[in-house]
Protein backbone atom coordinates (compact mmCIF):
# COMPACT_ATOMS: atom_id res chain seq x y z
CA UNK A 1 0.00 0.00 0.00
CA UNK A 2 1.28 3.09 -1.00
CA UNK A 3 1.20 6.49 1.85
CA UNK A 4 0.95 9.99 0.04
CA UNK A 5 4.51 10.68 0.76
CA UNK A 6 6.25 7.38 -0.22
CA UNK A 7 9.04 6.92 -3.24
CA UNK A 8 5.87 5.06 -5.27
CA UNK A 9 3.54 8.18 -4.99
CA UNK A 10 6.56 10.62 -5.84
CA UNK A 11 7.48 9.01 -8.39
CA UNK A 12 4.20 8.51 -9.80
CA UNK A 13 3.32 12.21 -9.24
CA UNK A 14 6.61 12.55 -11.05
CA UNK A 15 5.88 10.80 -14.40
CA UNK A 16 2.41 12.47 -14.20
CA UNK A 17 3.98 15.94 -13.93
CA UNK A 18 6.24 14.89 -16.97
CA UNK A 19 3.64 12.91 -18.89
CA UNK A 20 1.51 16.37 -18.89
CA UNK A 21 4.14 18.16 -20.04
CA UNK A 22 5.14 16.09 -22.91
CA UNK A 23 0.90 15.92 -24.09
CA UNK A 24 0.33 19.69 -23.51
CA UNK A 25 4.26 20.13 -26.05
CA UNK A 26 2.65 17.97 -28.58
CA UNK A 27 -0.57 19.73 -28.35
CA UNK A 28 1.50 22.94 -29.04
CA UNK A 29 2.98 21.52 -32.22
CA UNK A 30 -0.39 19.80 -33.58
CA UNK A 31 -0.50 21.25 -37.20
CA UNK A 32 -3.86 23.32 -37.58
CA UNK A 33 -4.94 24.96 -40.34
CA UNK A 34 -4.08 28.79 -40.38
CA UNK A 35 -7.51 30.11 -39.08
CA UNK A 36 -7.44 27.92 -36.12
CA UNK A 37 -4.14 28.33 -35.29
CA UNK A 38 -4.57 31.80 -34.67
CA UNK A 39 -7.06 30.36 -31.74
CA UNK A 40 -4.50 27.87 -30.47
CA UNK A 41 -4.54 28.22 -26.72
CA UNK A 42 -1.07 28.21 -24.81
CA UNK A 43 -1.03 24.89 -23.14
CA UNK A 44 2.36 24.30 -22.42
CA UNK A 45 1.81 27.30 -19.98
CA UNK A 46 -1.52 26.39 -19.02
CA UNK A 47 -0.25 23.24 -17.31
CA UNK A 48 2.92 24.84 -16.20
CA UNK A 49 0.41 27.00 -14.17
CA UNK A 50 -1.37 24.22 -12.64
CA UNK A 51 1.69 22.64 -11.77
CA UNK A 52 2.65 25.71 -10.01
CA UNK A 53 -0.07 26.24 -8.61
CA UNK A 54 -1.07 22.45 -6.88
CA UNK A 55 2.59 20.82 -6.88
CA UNK A 56 4.80 23.93 -5.80
CA UNK A 57 6.77 21.47 -4.72
CA UNK A 58 8.52 19.87 -7.61
CA UNK A 59 7.89 22.27 -10.22
CA UNK A 60 8.96 25.96 -9.43
CA UNK A 61 11.15 28.59 -10.96
CA UNK A 62 13.58 25.98 -12.10
CA UNK A 63 11.18 24.08 -13.43
CA UNK A 64 9.65 27.09 -15.08
CA UNK A 65 12.49 28.51 -16.97
CA UNK A 66 13.36 24.97 -18.57
CA UNK A 67 9.56 24.09 -19.72
CA UNK A 68 10.43 27.89 -21.47
CA UNK A 69 13.31 26.95 -22.91
CA UNK A 70 11.76 23.46 -24.28
CA UNK A 71 8.84 25.97 -25.45
CA UNK A 72 11.14 28.63 -27.16
CA UNK A 73 12.43 25.55 -29.00
CA UNK A 74 9.41 23.58 -30.25
CA UNK A 75 7.80 27.39 -31.37
CA UNK A 76 10.75 28.63 -32.82
CA UNK A 77 10.90 31.73 -31.14
CA UNK A 78 14.09 33.53 -29.81
CA UNK A 79 16.29 31.69 -27.33
CA UNK A 80 14.84 32.50 -23.99
CA UNK A 81 11.77 34.73 -24.81
CA UNK A 82 9.55 32.27 -23.20
CA UNK A 83 11.72 30.95 -20.65
CA UNK A 84 11.61 34.83 -19.42
CA UNK A 85 8.02 34.80 -19.22
CA UNK A 86 7.68 32.08 -17.83
CA UNK A 87 10.20 32.46 -15.36
CA UNK A 88 8.15 35.93 -14.74
CA UNK A 89 4.79 33.57 -14.09
CA UNK A 90 6.54 31.40 -11.79
CA UNK A 91 7.75 34.53 -9.58
CA UNK A 92 3.72 36.32 -9.80
CA UNK A 93 2.53 32.89 -8.90
CA UNK A 94 4.71 31.93 -6.39
CA UNK A 95 4.03 35.47 -4.74
CA UNK A 96 0.59 35.51 -5.21
CA UNK A 97 0.40 32.21 -3.58
CA UNK A 98 1.96 33.35 -0.33
CA UNK A 99 -1.18 35.37 0.06
CA UNK A 100 -4.11 33.14 -0.79
CA UNK A 101 -4.84 30.32 2.09
CA UNK A 102 -7.37 28.26 0.51
CA UNK A 103 -7.56 27.98 -3.43
CA UNK A 104 -10.44 26.78 -4.62
CA UNK A 105 -11.82 26.97 -8.42
CA UNK A 106 -12.54 30.08 -9.10
CA UNK A 107 -9.54 31.88 -7.30
CA UNK A 108 -7.18 28.95 -9.26
CA UNK A 109 -8.68 30.62 -11.90
CA UNK A 110 -7.96 34.22 -11.55
CA UNK A 111 -4.60 33.85 -10.61
CA UNK A 112 -4.31 31.42 -14.36
CA UNK A 113 -5.52 34.13 -15.76
CA UNK A 114 -3.10 36.53 -14.37
CA UNK A 115 -0.30 34.21 -15.33
CA UNK A 116 -1.09 33.78 -18.51
CA UNK A 117 -1.69 37.73 -19.17
CA UNK A 118 1.59 37.87 -17.39
CA UNK A 119 2.97 35.49 -19.84
CA UNK A 120 1.30 37.58 -23.10
CA UNK A 121 2.17 40.92 -22.21
CA UNK A 122 5.76 39.76 -21.44
CA UNK A 123 6.32 38.09 -24.59
CA UNK A 124 4.62 41.33 -26.50
CA UNK A 125 7.12 43.34 -24.77
CA UNK A 126 9.88 41.68 -25.51
CA UNK A 127 9.10 40.57 -29.28
CA UNK A 128 8.47 44.54 -29.41
CA UNK A 129 12.13 45.20 -27.76
CA UNK A 130 14.08 41.94 -29.83
CA UNK A 131 11.98 41.93 -33.36
CA UNK A 132 10.15 45.41 -33.56
CA UNK A 133 7.14 43.37 -34.15
CA UNK A 134 3.77 43.13 -32.23
CA UNK A 135 1.52 40.13 -32.69
CA UNK A 136 -2.05 41.12 -31.77
CA UNK A 137 -3.98 37.93 -33.08
CA UNK A 138 -2.02 36.14 -30.31
CA UNK A 139 -4.80 38.00 -27.73
CA UNK A 140 -6.98 35.37 -29.27
CA UNK A 141 -4.59 32.84 -28.22
CA UNK A 142 -4.40 33.76 -24.51
CA UNK A 143 -8.57 34.65 -24.59
CA UNK A 144 -8.82 31.02 -25.57
CA UNK A 145 -6.11 29.96 -22.90
CA UNK A 146 -8.06 31.76 -19.99
CA UNK A 147 -11.21 30.17 -21.17
CA UNK A 148 -10.37 26.99 -20.97
CA UNK A 149 -8.41 26.54 -17.94
CA UNK A 150 -10.84 24.76 -16.41
CA UNK A 151 -10.96 22.07 -18.64
CA UNK A 152 -7.13 21.44 -17.72
CA UNK A 153 -7.96 22.16 -14.00
CA UNK A 154 -10.55 18.99 -14.29
CA UNK A 155 -8.42 17.32 -16.03
CA UNK A 156 -5.32 17.47 -13.84
CA UNK A 157 -7.28 18.17 -10.76
CA UNK A 158 -7.20 14.12 -9.73
CA UNK A 159 -3.12 14.41 -9.48
CA UNK A 160 -3.01 17.71 -7.48
CA UNK A 161 -2.99 16.45 -4.01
Amino acid sequence: MAYPDSDNATGLLLAVIALSFIVASSLSVYPLSPSMAILRPMVMMMVLIFWLLFQPRYVGVFGAFIIGIIADLLMDTHLGQQAFAAVMVAMVIKITSIYIRQLNTISAWLIASLGLVIFQVALWILQMYIQDTFVAQSALSLLMSIISWPLVLFILRKFAR
